[in-house]
């Protein structure tokens, strides 16, 4: 009788915790096929939103693009000290044909000069009235997770590059980052530059209590005008109104 009675007490737990587990892998699969975006609901108190973009989705037919709630797009330029995206001239080309504020950005490497990289982004990123300010992208790649350079290295190397682009453009730089990237490298420095932060999870909130300017809250959202490998594009939103976008980062 105690016996039976304890087994009846038992199904009653793992009926609720077997539902919950479903009902979680479910989730992680729809988002995984990209049909569920956590932070959708978040997102939509931000009344500006904007496209991330890179070889990864091939050739853009911009005007498509351009009409699905888009208002802005940072098209990937460089890498590094010498990479040079292969679609950067055609989409910095196309994108400006529409009424995208368009912008470039420029993933960091840890292992080049700071000087040699911004020589590279500059050689690449025409310097035009209503282009959105540079932004170079700082995250992890191969096996810089596990070991992450010193901060005071990559320190001394992003402060030179956006010293360099700041003289250039006339702007103040962006810095994209990861969580983990900002608490390592930027934390409490590089206060002339505005953030760009991505959670594909939860609404950001930034370690030091500073505030950000662009958050990308997911990379599988589906839109049409690319034909890319990646079938998933970026998408973004900015802190502010429309009427501060249109002003925000105007070349000095």
């Amino acid at each position: 009788m105690v016996k039976g009675i304890n087994t009846k007490k038992r199904k009653r737990f793992v009926s609720p915790l077997l539902f919950i587990i479903v009902a979680i892998l479910l989730l992680v699969f729809l988002w995984y096929q990209g049909n569920f975006i956590p932070n959708a609901h978040g997102a939509k108190d931000y009344p500006v939103r904007g496209v991330d973009v890179s070889a990864y989705q091939g050739e853009i037919d911009w005007k498509t693009l351009a009409k699905q709630d888009v208002d802005f797009a940072f098209i990937k330029s460089t890498e590094g000290s010498s990479h040079v995206d292969q679609y950067f001239e055609n989409n910095w080309k196309e994108a400006k044909r529409t009424s995208l504020r368009t912008g470039a950005y420029h993933f960091f490497s840890f292992d080049s000069p700071g000087v040699t990289q911004a020589q590279n982004f500059i050689k690449t990123v025409p310097r035009e009235e209503g282009s959105l300010p540079p932004v170079i992208d700082i995250e992890f790649y191969a096996d810089k997770k596990k070991n992450p350079p010193k901060r005071s290295e990559v320190e001394k190397e992003l402060q030179t590059m956006v010293k360099k682009l700041e003289e250039h453009y006339k702007q103040p730089v962006i810095l994209y980052t990861t969580k983990e990237a900002y608490d390592l490298y930027i934390k409490d420095s590089f206060k002339q530059c505005d953030i760009w932060i991505r959670d594909v999870f939860t609404k950001p909130s930034l370690s030091d209590k500073r505030t950000w300017a662009f958050w990308q809250y997911t990379d599988r959202e589906k839109l049409e005008g690319y034909d890319g490998e990646e079938k998933f594009i970026d998408v973004n939103v900015f802190n502010g109104s429309e009427k501060e976008f249109e002003k925000y980062g105007l070349i000095k």
